[in-house]
């Protein structure tokens, strides 16, 4: 465990450079005190780490310095075999760069752990695209990711679902969910979600990108899927259910799934539940094809809505006769 640690601090100080002491404490977890020692432990080894006192001091490698390990384990290996996922590189130009990454990365490890590492191309592949849909088509995505790799500023044609212009935007991040890839990018300094499918130009500008200095991917597009989902779902409704119908609700959406979850599904007759929607159209097209066995009771304008709509369908088939 500790010399997992020791390489590391090694590690994070080589590809990081300057790091303080709080900083390399939180990043493995430990205390002070414990960083303290396994430093000493370091220099003693060798390890040229030098100590700079003051306000922006903390813990360098002397220049130029580098280990001549991979600090690799065999599970490691695998690990990045299995995220170097190839269609997702593909489409951000990097396809090429991936495959001589991870040639070199079999090169440099042991010989007895370089056929459990490839062995994950023939088991294990990623298919990212949701079912029953096709892969959106991303003709900008490479100049977006020169953008974000660069630090410059991007010029794009946007659409949105409100209107569509031209916006310059300093890139943030990219995000690829169920086959969908998102641009972040700030603009005015506040960070906003472009679809990549809705680019329909891209420029690379010179001029370099403004990053926040704490802006943190992951944290945003959390909060962002959560603020979405709490715009999104407005309403309520109350339905009664069956346990076949407890079952198809929940696979409506998470905020639904959410709402159900501490329901005990009734072994006969049904059971009254409260479950977020969006609209009365919405839940009308959702919850009429669920009935008999989800049947709304609550409000009076989805419950009218869902009648009008069968009576349409009656027509449609001649039942009005």
């Amino acid at each position: 465990m500790r010399a997992s640690r020791l390489l590391t601090i090694q590690m994070l100080l080589e590809s990081r450079g300057r790091m303080s002491a709080r900083e390399l404490a939180q990043k493995l977890e430990v205390s002070e005190r414990t960083l303290y020692r396994d430093v000493d432990q370091l220099a003693a080894a060798g390890v040229p780490i030098v100590a700079e006192r003051g306000r922006s001091g903390g813990f360098r490698l002397i220049e130029g310095w580098k280990t001549t390990l991979t600090g690799f384990t065999a599970v490691e290996a695998q690990a990045v075999f299995m995220s170097g996922l190839s269609g997702p590189a593909q489409q951000l130009g990097i396809g090429q760069h991936m495959v001589d990454a991870q040639l070199k990365l079999v090169n440099a490890l042991p010989v007895q752990q370089r056929h459990d590492a490839q062995r994950i191309h023939s088991r294990f592949h990623l298919d990212a695209v949701d079912w029953y849909r096709e892969g959106e088509a991303v003709p900008h995505l490479a100049t977006v990711a020169a953008a974000l790799w660069q630090d410059r500023q991007l010029s794009i044609d946007y659409e949105s679902w409100q209107r569509a212009g031209q916006r310059t935007v300093n890139p943030l991040g990219l995000v690829l969910k169920a086959g969908s890839w998102y641009l972040v990018a700030a603009r005015d300094s506040k960070p906003l979600t472009y679809r990549i499918a809705n680019i329909h130009a891209a420029q690379l500008l010179t001029t370099a990108a403004i990053r926040p200095s704490k802006f943190d991917l992951a944290a945003y597009w959390a909060e962002s899927l959560r603020r979405f989902e709490s715009e999104l779902y407005t309403s309520r409704a109350v339905v009664r259910a069956t346990a076949l119908g407890l079952k198809r609700l929940g696979q409506l959406s998470a905020a639904v799934a959410r709402a159900l979850a501490k329901v005990d599904s009734p072994r006969r007759g049904t059971v009254q539940v409260a479950i977020p929607i969006e609209s009365i159209e919405h839940a009308t097209q959702q919850l009429l094809s669920l009935a008999p066995e989800v049947e709304v009771v609550e409000p009076k304008e989805l419950r009218t809505a869902i009648l009008r709509r069968l009576r349409e369908i009656g027509r449609c088939y001649g039942l009005a006769r």
